[in-house]
């Protein structure tokens, strides 16, 4: 038997192809589009808000607030109720094929043409899926002169 070499970059780059078909849940959830940009994070509210900030700065570094309310001094208060829920479903398929054929004719068969084929395939599938929801509510508390008085906030995951 006589030694092929592209046999065996063939056979490289089938095993190859089916291994970098292969991704888990994980590395789907990362290829996600993020939405960073559009989130609110206690991060954010911790970088942007400041006691004495006015109302326009919190709205550009927050956006619109929830709720707008006022206490029994007439003090405004923003509230700021965020609710997201992320689910990450993941699935791959695989399989492998090969086939074999051959024929003869004339010496072996003389009275016809004689074909020959192997074939066989496996195929499969896995997949997973994840939820997770995160809440946050911030409240920013403002003076008599419209001024960030006090700002609390609370986050959980689920």
């Amino acid at each position: 038997m006589s030694y092929k070499p592209w046999r065996i970059v063939f056979v490289l780059m089938g095993v190859a192809g089916i291994l970098a078909g292969c991704r888990t849940a994980s590395e789907h959830h990362q290829s996600l589009p993020s939405t960073k940009e559009r989130e609110m994070t206690v991060g954010i509210v911790q970088k942007e808000i400041r006691v004495g900030m006015s109302g326009a700065e919190v709205a550009g570094a927050l956006g619109s607030p929830n709720i707008v309310t006022r206490d029994g001094e007439g003090q405004e208060a923003w509230v700021y109720d965020k609710v997201a829920s992320e689910v990450a479903y993941s699935y791959d398929r695989g399989g492998v094929a090969g086939g074999a054929a051959g024929g003869l004719a004339g010496a072996v068969a003389p009275y016809g043409l004689v074909l020959g084929g192997v074939g066989g395939s496996y195929s499969g599938g896995a997949g997973a899926a994840s939820s997770t929801q995160r809440t946050l509510t911030v409240v920013i508390r403002f003076d008599k002169n419209s001024k960030v008085a006090s700002f609390s906030y609370h986050a959980s995951k689920f």
